[in-house]
């Protein structure tokens, strides 16, 4: 474990709701344990798990050291244990029923008597962050020095998305409210701004003189097995592509901001957001690409179609004839931001359940030399590419062209090689930190610059509901792909009306 660079100078509470769901059991109580570990905690910090199952605390603690041994085994340390599980708290909790919410104040109450700060995490569906709101309101737990962190979706459309987030603004302040997304805390995305803003030899070339075009891909080898009534009504578009990967076009395209702080960064985010141009009308058909996988094989194992688990999943046994009333496991766009840094550069967006391959990346490709001095064809030489990679491994790779070895004078062959990156290799002494340890310590020291403000959300999700309402006006049916390759045929053809082609 390592120690912590900036010591805890406070205590708090963090309330967690949905405390015995699998987000709190795999990946929000693990992020603490580890902070703890590395010594960010206070001492005096509590964590209240709230679920409306009925246990005991010690029955709660039982079973989550359990899942740490098997989750963290690397980490599991007993002594470290009994540090950090002596701040766990569990009670049961209906979200509905307000004199649970009373009773939650009283063991708040007996568990300190310091004006500490409240977090409220908001590990439940959307359906139900107004609700808990309106009971943390009547409760008083929502004074000026509590936060509140809710978990995408926030909607889908902006209409509910506005609902929400009206319902919560009831209750806590937009500078109480802390929207996550669980990419924003990745190494790597940290990393994309040191590489755009603190190196002299890429900012210059950051724009439509230097730039080709840019690729954003979220692969998933994953089905929707599980899901099903979440995909029914969600979709591609709207699960991975409003959220995470326009995030991750924010930060390759804004403009530098004046600092790091929340506000600053968020700003030029949401310039970003503001240019991208509307996909409408014929374009809905020329830059948009929706499909469904069949049925197929993922790394060697035969996978049943998406709509096989659809009819299987509906209890009313509804026909379903027509992609058109499927919500798409696949989405590809290509995307042009209005705007003179990036006027002339499209932005090649996708993202799949059932593709080949699991990972994230960003990839940039810079543009062809204007001239070959060397017997190789301009055109046969590979343009200069950086290749930024977020999971499963976090690596940033620069692609420059090399002369072959070899001791021939007239002839000389050129290709391209990787300059890597790898961050587990060049900080081998370092542990992997994940992404909600990073979040979870942000929200404790009141740092809101990696999440998103609620201007941020809405522009985005007015951009998307162009595409949902084209798509509809314009009946466009998905698709078909096999599960196990790289979407729709549509989707290769996309980048190639362009003379590009997919990274891969």
């Amino acid at each position: 474990m390592q120690s912590a660079e900036c010591p805890p100078t406070q205590p708090f509470v963090i309330i967690i709701f949905g405390g015995n769901g699998d987000l709190s059991r795999q990946k929000l109580l693990p992020a603490l344990y580890n902070l703890d570990a590395d010594g960010y905690l206070h001492a005096d910090g509590k964590i209240v798990l709230v679920s409306r199952k009925e246990l005991t605390t010690d029955t709660f603690k039982s079973q989550i050291r359990d899942v740490f041994k098997q989750k963290i085994p690397e980490q599991y340390d007993e002594v470290i244990w009994k540090k950090f599980v002596a701040k766990i708290y569990y009670q049961t909790l209906e979200a509905t029923n307000p004199q649970d919410f009373t009773q939650l104040k009283q063991l708040l109450n007996q568990l300190t008597t310091h004006n500490v700060d409240l977090i409220h995490y908001l590990a439940t569906p959307p359906t139900l962050f107004g609700t808990i709101c309106e009971n943390l309101g009547a409760a008083n737990l929502n004074h000026d020095n509590t936060r509140v962190v809710i978990e995408k979706p926030l909607g889908k459309d902006l209409a509910s998305s506005r609902k929400i987030n009206d319902e919560i603004a009831q209750h806590f302040r937009e500078n109480q409210t802390f929207r996550i997304d669980h990419y924003l805390g990745k190494e790597t995305v940290q990393n994309l701004l040191a590489i755009r803003f603190a190196n002299s030899l890429f900012e210059p070339m950051w724009n439509n003189e230097g730039i080709d075009h840019v690729e954003i891909t979220v692969a998933e080898t994953l089905g929707v097995e599980g899901r099903e009534a979440y995909y029914s009504t969600t979709g591609a578009l709207k699960d991975m592509l409003q959220n995470h990967i326009l995030q991750l076009l924010c930060l390759v395209a804004m403009e530098p901001p004046n600092n790091l702080d929340a506000d600053s960064v968020r700003d030029e985010k949401l310039k970003v957001l503001k240019s991208l141009r509307p996909i409408v009308g014929k374009d809905i058909r020329e830059k948009t690409v929706r499909g469904i996988y069949t049925s197929g094989s993922v790394g060697g194992e035969s996978v049943k179609g998406y709509l096989e688990l659809m009819q299987a999943f509906d209890k009313n046994n509804t026909p379903m004839t027509s992609h058109r009333h499927l919500a798409e496991t696949f989405v590809a766009l290509n995307v042009n931001i209005d705007n003179w840094r990036w006027e002339g550069v499209p932005f090649y967006l996708r993202t799949g359940k059932r593709l080949p391959k699991r990972y994230s990346e960003i990839v940039i490709f810079f543009k062809p030399i204007p001239h070959s001095i060397f017997s190789q064809k301009k055109e046969d030489i590979e343009p200069n590419k950086m290749v930024i990679r977020l999971q499963p491994e976090e690596t940033i790779e620069l692609h420059i062209t090399n002369k072959v070895p070899s001791l021939a004078q007239d002839n000389m062959k050129l290709r391209s090689a990787a300059l890597n990156l790898s961050l587990s290799q060049a900080f081998n002494s370092q542990r992997r930190i994940d992404a909600y340890e990073r979040l979870l310590l942000d929200v404790i020291n009141n740092t809101a610059t990696l999440f998103m403000r609620r201007d941020e959300v809405e522009a985005a999700w007015q951009w998307i509901d162009h595409i949902t309402r084209g798509w509809e006006s314009f009946h466009y049916d998905c698709y078909s792909y096999v599960a196990g390759t790289w979407g729709p045929t549509a989707s290769i053809a996309l980048p190639l009306k362009d003379n590009r082609v997919w990274y891969e």
